[in-house]
Formats: structure tokens, C-alpha cells, sequence
């Protein structure tokens, strides 16, 4: 028996709620989130979105999957997900931008990992296990070097971002190399991408079988499939340790099955990219490989192994590879590693990089230079992680003890094959409406709860989801509901004290006390939630619970400022880019936004739209531009002591003359912020910027030439047009890092 929301109560939500769209969310939600509706030849509209989201969600409660469902409960859960339904068409919070893709539909039946965004991974042999790809020359609990590069590597397929650990600890395990290969990719005429694939290092394929029959060699005939691609991939690398696959010198690897390019990829969606990107990078893997002959991987190598993998990934056009590689802040190669900038422009590129530091380090000029320079690394704690929730309920000892790195924006702390799971609210906005917030962070929590219930693909992510039942309800719109609730910033100053660790004193933050007591009692809501929904299901409570995450393309929907971040300015221009062929295009035209062609890319437009910040009018309202480095590490701190348990998205930004700053803060913090990064801030000062903080007059102008609404305009033009598949906003991000995948 499944729950299903009624057309008359959906028609009665639609009446009486008007959902709180920022100036940039129907479109950004048009174009990133609105699935293509075949039997209606259009895409979704908002009501039909949330419906599919809720629906998909509240069937994972396993009492429903069970069989059989008392009346009662039955009845608790269908008013839940109307209370649920009318909670996020409202836009007083929302799933992740995952969810809102993927939850209610056949993609979430069929791949039990889609729900989840992001993942975690050490690089260390290991075994598959009962898992839905196990490679056929391999026993189900024989470890393979290959195990963790084919997770990495379906995941990010299946559209999520994974961080993955180099740290010693993992890398000491790898083997000696002990077998160079020779690889030979084929590919017949059959395939239409054949001279593509040829120029990219192929043979023809029935040249080759009729001039080597009956040679010895590994192979491998690459399915069409994601499953198809990971099993090629592993047999690869794992042909080059003879304890894996015996002895070996030739690799054969024929992929004409795969799809040419363009065609259209079911389930996540999209166009194929064809296979010579796949091509290229078991090339490129195999040199790699070869070059370590005669001693074991290094965590340069196994970074740059994932690195191309996740290059792979971005060519399918269709899904941002997203990673964070995390290693040791002593090993001088893996820090170094994208000063090699022929590397960094060829893969290097594909994770930001992080270093695991313990309460002993103290080396934080050298981190904070190389920051200076160019933004990295970032520095995981994993003895907070491990050893903390909130900062305010004291040292926990193992209270995350397997914990052994992050994902790649690091709000979430993650046990190896461990996935991140996110719910987030805006509070600003749900205050505004009225709502009782107990029932807010309640939903919230129940709806992360309960897809952990998914059909897990991999072994090592069941056994480890049914242990730690992890879960991450964020807020965005933090900045400026601090500023309207309670008229002053979490930050209220700043007095001297003395720290007995390094005999110094530095200035440490006064926090506002309102702000306290309530954060406080939201996260006593997320916890009674979290226990009663527990004892419900007879599951083990959440071994943690919340989080901030950075946000991004979820925040712009609802038109709030992201996770913990400052807004960029009190007024500004955004600018979006968007394909000239999109039907979005003449509706906005119409509907009076200023448009111009991209100066940097062929078949791109650019719109832009007013955008007024949530607090602009409030007295001491701080743009990002204006906020002190000081005072972003005493939020961050703010929130990892009274809300995260788990950890704080926070991506500081500086200017030149508080570089100097770096080091001493790092170490002020040593002992309050689980996960940080740091970024220069990035101003305007070029053409067509994102974002251009422009006068109330001038915001005021611009608003009053727009005449129209985007979405009736939109939908009366189409009533004659018909609608295009496939069609996204340009390079958008779903994090301030640009780290995260959108959807």
C-alpha cells in the first residue's frame, strides 16, 4: 500500500500558499530540477515536482515497505507527507537539490544509491563484497587495489561527488606494481565515434581480432552500461599486481558498444559524450600505472587515478565530477602536486585538496602560504571529527571514532563508503509563514531518516548506513535571520583572551545570547525527532544530525543567503547564462530583464536579474565583500559549537591585506572548526561578473522596468511552442566552492 497526495488537496495548497521564489528560483528551478514529462510533452511544474518528491520519500518508510500497514500509521504518514508537501511548497525548506531530482522517480528504484549526494572513500585495497559490481575474475571478500577507484568512479556517474583519503595510513597498504601492461583499446567501424576513438589511440577493431588470434592477453568487452565502464576500468588497474589476475602483459579493451556521442542517457539524463573520453583516460590511467612499476602507488598516483576518473565524468556533459582529496600535510608531494600546472590544466583540477591534521600539528604559516597563493589546501580535523558532535556538548571520546574523512565540501564527516544525506531549512523564510519550527526540523529529520532505507549498491555503504543511520539537517538564510530575529549579527564583538597553550593572547568572539538559546532548541528538535522516529522503526538513533551546508543552486530557489555565508552585497546584478536556444529566453525578454550575448562562450546568453538581499534594510547588515576574516572563523565556530554535529561548509574568503591573518586564526580555531577552507575574494571587476553589487537607486530602476512574471509568461508562450528536453543554466554550481554537484 502506497501513500499518494490527493489532487484535492494539492489544488488547496496551490490556493492558499504562494511559494516564497527568490528573484532567480522559478528559472533556476525551470532549468535544474523540472523533469521531462513524455506523456505531457513539457516539464514539470513546481506542484508536480513536490509531489513526485514527497511521494518517493514517504514510501521509503520501511513500515510501508513491509507489506501490511496499520490503519493508524497509515494514516500518520499520509498526514505527514501533506504537512510535508505544503512544508516544501512553500519553499520553507527543501530537500537536496538530489532529492528534488531524484526522489519519485523509476532512477531511485533501480539505483539505490540515487538519493544520496555525496560519498566517501579510503584508497586502500578492499574487497567488493556483495555488491552490484563485483568483477568477474575476483571472489566477493578478496581485496583489489581497483575496489576504491571503481566506487569513486560509479558514484560519480550516478551524479554524486566523492572524497577519498591518500593519507598514509591507506597508501602504506597498497602493493608493489609488479606487471607493466600493455593496453590496446579497440573499437569497430560499427561505432559512429570510430574516428574519433581512433585518433584518441584506438585500433580498429577487426584489423587487430584477425592478427592476433589466440594470443595471450586480459579482456575485457566494455558494456554500454555504468557497470560496464567501472568493470573495464578495474580490470585495468588490477592487471597490474599478479596476485590479483595472475601474470599478465596485455590488456585488450573493446568498446564499441558504447554509445556514440549525443545520444540520450536514461535514468540521471542527458547526452552521451562518446567513448573517446573513456578512451583517453584508460590511456592515461595505464601510463600512470606503468610509471609506478617496481614500487608501490604513491598518493600523488592514487590522487591523480581518481583525478581522471573524475575527468572522464565531467565529459559526459551531463554531471560535475565533484571531489576533495584528502592527505597528509606532511607529505611534501601530495601538497605540492598542483604546482605542476601541465598536470593541474590536463586533471588536476578535478578535486580541491584538503589535509588531515592532529592536535599536535602547529605548521600553519606553511599551510596558510600556500593559500596565499592559490586556495589550498583546506584543513580537515579528524581528532573534532571523531571525538565531537557540537563543540558545546564537550569531548565525546569515539563518539564518530570510524570516521575517516569528509565530502567534498566538507560539512558532512564520513566513515569509508559512507554518504552524506541532506535536508535543509531556511528559517527566515519559515518564520515569515508562520510556521511552528518543532514541525519544521521534525519533518526535516524524518525525511533524512528515512532515506536511509534505501537499497544500498555497496556493500561497505549498507553495513555502515545501517550502523550509523547518518544524517545532515542544514539552514541557509543564517545571516540574515540572525540579523532580522534578533536585530545584531551572531557576532556581537570581540574581547582579549589568554590562550595557555601558546601563552598568547588573541581576540575572541562575543556571541549573541538570543541566538544561542534558540539554535539551541532547534537542535534539541532535530534530536527529539530524530529518537522518536527511531523508536518508531525499531533502528538505531543517528550517530549525528546536523550540519550547514553550503548551499547554492537550493538557497537561490527560495532567494536566501547560502548556508552560513554573508550575502554578497546589499543590492546586486546576478548574471545567469543560459543556452541562446532556450524557450526561457524570449519570456524573460518579454518580461523586461536585460539580456546580451555571453563575451566569453558561442550559443550562450546572459540575463540579468535585481537581486536584493533578505537583510539589505537592516541596520548592521555586512556584505561579503565587507565581513572580516575574523569574524567568518567566529561563525563558523558559532555554529559548530551550538547547531552542527557533524561539521560547518565554510569557504572564508580574504583580501590581500588579511593574508597575514591566515595562520594565526588557524590556530586560534585549532580546536573549534572540524572542516575550513579559504578562497580569495573574487570581486567584479570584469566583464559580465556573476555578481555586481550595483545602488538601491540603481536596484529600484532595474525592478521597475521588469513587467511581468517569467513563469506566466513562460506558460502562456508555450501553450503554442512546444517545450525543449535537456536544457540547463550554464555552468552553475550548487556550493559557494563550486564543489558540490548541482542536482
Amino acid at each position: 500500500m502506497q501513500i499518494k497526495l490527493s489532487d484535492t488537496y494539492i489544488e488547496k495548497i496551490k490556493s492558499e500558499v504562494t511559494p516564497h521564489w527568490g528573484e532567480l528560483g522559478w528559472v533556476t528551478y525551470k532549468r535544474t530540477y523540472a523533469r521531462w514529462l513524455e506523456d505531457k510533452n513539457r516539464s514539470e511544474n513546481w506542484d508536480e515536482t513536490v509531489k513526485r518528491v514527497v511521494e518517493g520519500n514517504i514510501n521509503l518508510d520501511p513500515r510501508i515497505q513491509a507489506g501490511a500497514v496499520p490503519a493508524e500509521i497509515y494514516h500518520e504518514l499520509q498526514h505527514e507527507a501533506e504537512r510535508l508537501y505544503k512544508l516544501i511548497y512553500s519553499l520553507a525548506a527543501t530537500p537536496s537539490g538530489r532529492n528534488l531530482w531524484i526522489s519519485g522517480t523509476d532512477y531511485q528504484d533501480r539505483v539505490g544509491d540515487a538519493l544520496n549526494n555525496c560519498w566517501f572513500i579510503s584508497i586502500r585495497p578492499q574487497a567488493y563484497g556483495n555488491s552490484h559490481i563485483v568483477p568477474d575474475y575476483l571472489k566477493k571478500d578478496q581485496p583489489a587495489v581497483s575496489m576504491p577507484f571503481s566506487f569513486l568512479f560509479d558514484q560519480l556517474m550516478k551524479g554524486g561527488g566523492v572524497g577519498f583519503s591518500v593519507v598514509e595510513e591507506n597508501i602504506s597498504q597498497m602493493p608493489e606494481v609488479d606487471q607493466k601492461i600493455e593496453l590496446v583499446v579497440l573499437i569497430s567501424k560499427k561505432n559512429k565515434d570510430y574516428g574519433t576513438a581512433i585518433e584518441a589511440g584506438a585500433v580498429d577493431a577487426d584489423e587487430w581480432y584477425s592478427t592476433h588470434e589466440g594470443e595471450s592477453a586480459l579482456f575485457a568487452e566494455t558494456q554500454d552500461t555504468r557497470e560496464g565502464w567501472v568493470e573495464s576500468n578495474a580490470l585495468l588497474i588490477d592487471s597490474h599486481f599478479s596476485k590479483t589476475t595472475g601474470k599478465a602483459e596485455r590488456v585488450i579493451i573493446d568498446v564499441t558498444k558504447i554509445r556514440e556521442k549525443g545520444q540520450r542517457i536514461h535514468g540521471f539524463g542527458g547526452v552521451a559524450a562518446g567513448p573517446t573520453p573513456f578512451i583517453e583516460m584508460l590511456y592515461s590511467i595505464n601510463t600512470v600505472l606503468n610509471e609506478a612499476y617496481g614500487r608501490k602507488l604513491t598518493s600523488v598516483d592514487c590522487t591523480d587515478l581518481c583525478n581522471l576518473i573524475g575527468k572522464n565524468v565531467v565529459a559526459g556533459n551531463v554531471r560535475r565530477s565533484a571531489e576533495i582529496a584528502l592527505g597528509s600535510p606532511v607529505d611534501h608531494g601530495f601538497v605540492t602536486m598542483k604546482q605542476d600546472k601541465e598536470k593541474l590544466m590536463d586533471h588536476r583540477w578535478a578535486s580541491n585538496n584538503s589535509v588531515i591534521v592532529s592536535p599536535e600539528f602547529d605548521e600553519y604559516e606553511t599551510i596558510a602560504d600556500s593559500i596565499a597563493k592559490n586556495g589550498e589546501p583546506g584543513i580537515v580535523n579528524m581528532d573534532l571529527i571523531r571525538n565531537y558532535g557540537r563543540l558545546a556538548d564537550g569531548r565525546q571520546e569515539g563518539i564518530d571514532g570510524e570516521a575517516e574523512g569528509t565530502n567534498p565540501c566538507g560539512e558532512i564527516s564520513l566513515s569509508n563508503g559512507e554518504p552524506c544525506n541532506l535536508f535543509e531549512v531556511f528559517p527566515l523564510v519559515a518564520e515569515d509563514q508562520e510556521w511552528d519550527m518543532n514541525e519544521v526540523f521534525s519533518l526535516a529529520t524524518r525525511y533524512a531518516k528515512r532515506v536511509t532505507f534505501s537499497n544500498y549498491d555497496w556493500e561497505i555503504s549498507r553495513n555502515i548506513i545501517n550502523k550509523n543511520r547518518r544524517i545532515g539537517i542544514s539552514m541557509s538564510s543564517i545571516q540574515d535571520w540572525i540579523l532580522k530575529r534578533f536585530g545584531q549579527r551572531l557576532v556581537t564583538g570581540f574581547h582579549d583572551q589568554y590562550d595557555s597553550e601558546t601563552g598568547k593572547t588573541f581576540k575572541a568572539a562575543t556571541f549573541n545570547d538570543n541566538a544561542v538559546q534558540v539554535v539551541n532548541s532547534f537542535y534539541g528538535a532535530v534530536l527529539q525527532a530524530d529518537q522518536d522516529y527511531s523508536r518508531d522503526l525499531g533502528c538505531r538513533t543517528s550517530i549525528k544530525h546536523t550540519t550547514v551546508k553550503p548551499s547554492g543552486t537550493v538557497s537561490k530557489l527560495a532567494g536566501v543567503s547560502e548556508g552560513m555565508h554573508f550575502s554578497f552585497d546589499k543590492y546586486i546584478i546576478q548574471r545567469i547564462r543560459f543556452q541562446d536556444s532556450d524557450p526561457l529566453i524570449p519570456a524573460m525578454k518579454e518580461a523586461g530583464y536585460h539580456i546580451e550575448k555571453d563575451a566569453y562562450s558561442e550559443n550562450t546568453m546572459v540575463v540579468e536579474f535585481p537581486v536584493k538581499a533578505e537583510g539589505a534594510e537592516l541596520k548592521n547588515f555586512v556584505s561579503a565583500n565587507d565581513v572580516s576574516i575574523e569574524e567568518q572563523f567566529a561563525t563558523q565556530a558559532f555554529l559548530q559549537t551550538y547547531w552542527a554535529d557533524n561539521s560547518v561548509s565554510c569557504t572564508v574568503t580574504f583580501h590581500p591585506e588579511e593574508k597575514k591573518k591566515i595562520a594565526g586564526l588557524f590556530r586560534q580555531y585549532r580546536n573549534s572548526c572540524k572542516s575550513t577552507s579559504l578562497l580569495p575574494y573574487s570581486g567584479h571587476g570584469f566583464v559580465q561578473a556573476p555578481k555586481e553589487p550595483i545602488s538601491r537607486e540603481k536596484y529600484i530602476e532595474i525592478k521597475a522596468a521588469i513587467k511581468g512574471s517569467v513563469q506566466a509568461i513562460y506558460q502562456a508562450m508555450n501553450q503554442e511552442l512546444n517545450e525543449q528536453k535537456d536544457l540547463e543554466i550554464v555552468d552553475q554550481t550548487d556550493c559557494i566552492s563550486g564543489a558540490c554537484p548541482v542536482r
